[in-house]
C-alpha cells in the first residue's frame, strides 16, 4: 500500500496545502496528480515567472511554440495559449478535491498579465478572457492588489469571477481586499445573484517577510560580531 504523506493531517486542522508552482512535465508524468491524491495538496498557483522557466529553462514548450509560431500566433498569445491548456489540466486534476469539498479546496491560480498592475479596465477585460478561456469552476483569477486591482477584485466577485488577490505585504491594504470582498458580495447578492460558488483567496506574502528578517537579521549579527 502506498503511504500517504503526513500533510494531510493538516486537513483535519482546517489547513489547506497549496503548491505554489506548475510544470507541463508535472502533468504529462503524473506528478501532479500523486502530489493531490498521496501528499494532500489541495490546491495550486501559478504566475508568468514559473511559466518563464519551463518555457526558456526547461524548454518544455519548444514543440508547441513552434507550431504555435507557423500559425502566425504573437508572443503573448502564445504564452496565454499554452498557459491556459496548462491550467484546464491542472484544474481537472483538481476537480475531485473542489466538489468533495463544496468548493471550499481545489482550486487552481492563473495571473493576469503584471504589465497590467495599474489599469482597472485592461485587468478586468482580461480576468474575464482568462476565465471564459479555461471555462472550469475551479479557477482563480490572480489579481494584484494595487489601488487599480482592488477595484478590479470589486468588479470580478461581483460578476461571479473567483479571485486571487496577490502581492499583498501590509495589514492596510490586506483590509481593503477584505472589505472589496465583502462589498462585491453584497452587491451581487442585492442584484439577486447566488455567491454560494464565488471564492477568494487574499495571498500574503510572509515568505518575502520572513527573507526580508533573515538579512536584517544576519545584518545585526554580523555588526555584533565586528
Amino acid at each position: 500500500m502506498t503511504q500517504r504523506n503526513p500533510l494531510v493531517k493538516l486537513e483535519d486542522l482546517g489547513q489547506s496545502v497549496w503548491l505554489d508552482d506548475l510544470r507541463r512535465q508535472m502533468l504529462d508524468n503524473g506528478a501532479l496528480a500523486q502530489l493531490i491524491h498521496l501528499d494532500g495538496v489541495n490546491g495550486l498557483t501559478s504566475n508568468p515567472s514559473i511559466f518563464a522557466k519551463d518555457f526558456v529553462e526547461r524548454r518544455a514548450y519548444d514543440g508547441a511554440v513552434r507550431t504555435l509560431v507557423r500559425a502566425g500566433f504573437t508572443p503573448e498569445d502564445i504564452y496565454e495559449h499554452l498557459a491556459v491548456e496548462d491550467i484546464r489540466r491542472a484544474a481537472d486534476l483538481f476537480r475531485s478535491v473542489y466538489d468533495s469539498s463544496d468548493g471550499a479546496n481545489g482550486f487552481v491560480s492563473l495571473e493576469v498579465s503584471p504589465a497590467l498592475a495599474h489599469d482597472t479596465r485592461a485587468t478586468v477585460d482580461a480576468a474575464q478572457r482568462l476565465w471564459q478561456a479555461v471555462d472550469r469552476p475551479n479557477l482563480m483569477i490572480k489579481v494584484p492588489g494595487t489601488a487599480a486591482g482592488l477595484a478590479a477584485v470589486r468588479e470580478l466577485l461581483t460578476a461571479g469571477i473567483n479571485v486571487n488577490v496577490t502581492l499583498l505585504f501590509g495589514i492596510d491594504r490586506y483590509r481593503q481586499v477584505a472589505e472589496e470582498y465583502l462589498t462585491a458580495l453584497e452587491t451581487r447578492l442585492a442584484a439577486g445573484y447566488s455567491i454560494a460558488n464565488v471564492a477568494s483567496v487574499a495571498s500574503f506574502f510572509v515568505s518575502r517577510i520572513d527573507t526580508l528578517v533573515d538579512h536584517l537579521l544576519d545584518s545585526r549579527m554580523l555588526a555584533s560580531d565586528s
